[in-house]
């Protein structure tokens, strides 16, 4: 079984709020194709990294997951890339950890 979250911005590069419809959007895409989905959405988490030596960046974001037996790479990489342009990001992180079920 395979766990897939993705991360998905708040805002776009220059502060502007996305609308919600982006992310009912991709609920929608993901609930359809695998059969339900989590969103973790009331406390937007916040991403921290260093883009230079002396300049932090930060993000507010949601994650979205859904869990699959099969891990389709190929189609992955092609969501990946579409959520990448529609967030306009220069990075967008989807991420897969294998779970097992207790």
């Amino acid at each position: 079984m395979h766990l897939i979250q993705i991360l998905l911005p708040l805002y776009d590069n220059d502060g502007k709020p996305f609308g919600q419809d982006e992310f009912l959007r991709v609920r929608d895409d993901l609930s359809d194709r695998f059969g339900g989905i989590t969103t973790y959405m009331r406390s937007p988490a916040r991403g921290l990294w260093k883009e230079t030596r002396d300049t932090t960046v930060h993000d507010d974001i949601v994650i979205y997951e859904v869990m699959t037996d099969e891990l389709d790479r190929d189609w992955w990489k092609g969501y990946r890339e579409g959520l990448t342009a529609n967030f306009r990001q220069a990075l967008l992180i989807v991420r897969v950890s294998e779970v097992q079920l207790l």
